[in-house]
């Protein structure tokens, strides 16, 4: 076997210099940790997995839509065997996923023991009986954008490719997670529904049924936004709360900050309302790019004037 070059060796050598760095900067990591200027989870129960608990929500999108996304061919015969050994495992996995975000607070913030094994299986149970209703109300969501978007061929378009009904899915979901008061999970649910659809709704926000969201990239709507029923909004829409100065935040944590909007509104795009004591009558409709952080009454039209439009000849 032939002896290395003179130019293997010097790379070699030099590698291994490099390489020894590695301790080096091991060390120094290693001191940042549990120091109040960095953010780690050393020393602590395990937390919940974001993988898991995007393995949950795939496992309640099958249930909520059977026959969609399982990969199983679902017939009068099996339907309800294959439902019943989703929700076991939804149970089990859910049930496990919410003992972790329990035991988690409790150590983190020194809480009274919250007999977290026994409330997470609770809490799994509690929200396996929210899903018949869930059903329902996404089948109007459904319905609601079919009746909204010509472009709408069939209820299987729209359930395999709208980001409007997975985001407005997911949110109903983490929403009754929320309701539960479970911890961390449904915000890790919202985020990967952002990440997926660029429509970031709050947990916390409340939204009635036949609510459908078109295009919907940029679409933001916060933890108070309150939204009534048979609500269409379009991308870009925004329903925020208005700037805050750091002493402001605390004081509002658990106030309303966010806009209302009665039923039957239509928001057009790029719309920004803000506010939590900013509300929009029933039957509106507001224009593309409106700004608004002023209440208006039923049956109110709000447009912007047309801009002049500059037209030259290109040199």
């Amino acid at each position: 076997m032939a002896e290395p070059s003179e130019q293997c060796k010097t790379n070699r050598d030099a590698t291994r210099r490099l390489r020894e760095e590695i301790p080096v900067v091991v060390e120094a990591l290693t001191a940042t940790c549990n120091r109040q200027d960095c953010f780690d989870h050393v020393n602590a129960e395990p937390i919940p997995s974001r993988e898991a608990v995007l393995a949950v929500l795939r496992q309640i999108g099958n249930i909520l839509y059977p026959g969609y996304f399982g990969g199983t061919r679902l017939d009068a015969v099996n339907v309800g065997y294959v439902l019943g050994q989703e929700m076991s495992a939804l149970f089990d996995d859910l049930s496990e996923q919410i003992t972790l975000a329990i035991r988690h607070d409790c150590l983190r913030h020194d809480l009274v023991c919250a007999n977290c094994a026994e409330r997470g299986e609770q809490l799994a149970v509690a929200f396996l009986r929210s899903l018949p209703a869930m059903r329902e109300t996404l089948g109007k969501d459904i319905r609601a954008a079919q009746e909204g978007d010509p472009a709408a061929r069939d209820y299987d378009e729209i359930i395999f490719c709208y980001p409007g009904l997975y985001a407005v899915t997911v949110y109903r979901v983490a929403h009754c997670l929320h309701e539960l008061s479970v911890p961390l999970i449904p915000r890790i649910m919202s985020e990967a529904a952002h990440s997926r659809t660029g429509i970031d709704i709050h947990p916390g926000a409340r939204i009635g049924e036949s609510f459908f969201i078109d295009h919907g990239t940029g679409v933001v709507i916060g933890e108070t936004a309150e939204i009534g029923s048979h609500v269409r909004i379009y991308q870009g829409v925004t329903l925020g709360a208005l700037s805050l100065s750091p002493e402001e935040v605390n004081g509002l944590r658990n106030q309303k900050r966010h806009p209302t909007i009665e039923d039957n509104v239509i928001l057009y795009a790029n719309a920004t309302i803000l506010g939590g004591e900013t509300v929009i009558g029933a039957r509106s409709v507001i224009g593309g790019s409106v700004w608004l952080t002023r209440s208006l009454p039923p049956d109110t039209q709000v447009f912007l004037k047309n801009q002049e439009l500059l037209i030259a000849e290109k040199r």
